[in-house]
């Protein structure tokens, strides 16, 4: 059973199957294509592009949501360390036009494999981060030329995310 009573977008997408938490200003959704296990998405409810375009009670309500859903998270993977990263405009690797939060959890030497702990902000930046054409790779059925190294990353299932995105919402209850 879905966590949202009504549809909720994601930009253009709906992504109501993926939504785990809800607030009065605020969601929380499973990765379609998370970089690491638990990777997920904190958003607001209001769709716009630009953090700077949030009222004061969205970006209270959208930092409350991160700090409770990070907890959630971090407890969940048995990580010891989160990132939380907001992309700010297509400038700033923005790929889907709403503002949105990634909360990642971390372990130590996660990703030695790739550099170190800092290969995660080239992992958000590129190819391996954008959620936007991953969006419109599931909405159209079809690949948008993938690159090398992103192809051990498959898109996970619809079901696959309601069913991690019921999880989560169980835990997120237990807080």
């Amino acid at each position: 059973m879905a966590v949202a009573k009504t549809p909720i977008h994601f930009g253009n997408f709906n992504v109501t199957s993926q939504v785990f938490h809800i607030t009065t200003y605020s969601f929380a959704l499973v990765n379609l294509k998370p970089i690491l296990p638990g990777h997920v998405l904190v958003s607001p409810r209001r769709v716009t592009a630009r953090f700077s375009d949030l009222s004061p009670a969205e970006v209270a309500d959208l930092f409350m949501t991160v700090q409770k859903v990070g907890r959630t998270i971090e407890r969940f993977y048995k990580a010891s360390s989160l990132n939380i990263a907001i992309q700010d405009g297509a400038d700033a690797g923005q790929s889907v036009p709403h503002v949105h939060t990634h909360v990642i959890p971390r372990k130590r030497a996660d990703l030695d494999h790739k550099g170190g702990s800092d290969a995660i902000y080239s992992m958000i930046d590129g190819e391996e981060g954008d959620i936007g054409n991953h969006l419109k790779e599931r909405s159209s059925g079809r690949p948008q030329f993938p690159s090398v190294e992103n192809e051990s990353r498959k898109p996970r299932t619809e079901a696959e995310m309601a069913k991690e995105a019921r999880v989560l919402a169980n835990e997120m209850e237990s807080l």
